[in-house]
């Protein structure tokens, strides 16, 4: 026999050992899959327990007020620390005028609309250190006082100068903890349909513009007698 003659192996057949069984690769093809499913449940069990680094959602209890929750209409300013319209109404005094006249009837609330300037998101997310400290309202005013001046130096010296934990509040506004937050305050007046700042929200009547204190007190006594 010549050695054309010899039978050669057929190509790509080499032998396993341990070659699986018909039943051995049908618990095979599922296996994989089962595997796959299995690897993403851990993932998200991962991250549900671990969270995410992004802060928390504003909740009503972190929201700047002034007034019960429980008044029969509230005021909400979506305001910009940099705007000097912004700066014109509070130096009008129209808001301690409203909540004067009305009492536990009416509520303030402050949101961060921060557009007019660079520096505006910054002295907003200031605003919100200060309130961890409980003093929104006092780093309010200072703010209005010495705008559009927020470097963060001049910012933190506004703090001491108000009596606040200096050190405390440089690691808040360092660490940038609240700028999701103003972000989000920002994001949601634009869904409203919010575009210039001083804007207001009587209940669910919206203002565009600085109200004068008879437009507010028209609009109040309005809501309070369809109450009654």
């Amino acid at each position: 026999m010549t050695q054309s003659d010899r039978p050669h192996p057929a190509p790509h057949q080499e032998k396993v050992s341990g070659q699986s069984s018909p039943e051995h690769q049908a618990k095979n093809r599922w296996l994989v899959p089962l595997l796959i499913v299995l690897a993403v449940v851990a993932i998200g069990t991962f991250l549900l327990l671990n969270g995410s680094d992004e802060p928390e959602p504003v909740t009503p209890t972190a929201r700047r007020a002034i007034g019960p929750e429980s008044a029969p209409v509230t005021i909400t300013e979506f305001a910009d620390f940099g705007c000097i319209t912004c700066k014109a109404w509070h130096q009008f005094g129209i808001r301690d005028q409203i909540l004067a006249y009305y009492g536990d009837q009416v509520r303030f609330e402050w949101r961060d609309f921060p557009v007019t300037l660079p520096q505006s998101p910054r002295a907003a997310e200031a605003g919100f250190c200060a309130h961890d400290q409980g003093a929104f309202w006092a780093y309010h005013e200072i703010l209005y006082a010495n705008a559009p001046r927020f470097s963060d130096q001049e910012l933190i010296g506004y703090a001491v100068e108000i009596g606040l934990d200096s050190q405390a509040f440089t690691a808040c506004l360092e660490s940038g903890e609240h700028r999701g937050s103003v972000e989000r305050e920002r994001s949601a007046a634009l869904e409203q349909g919010l575009r210039s700042v001083p804007s207001f929200m009587v209940n669910d009547q919206r203002l565009i513009g600085p109200p004068s204190f008879e437009q507010l007190v028209v609009i109040i006594d309005e809501l309070i007698a369809a109450m009654e």
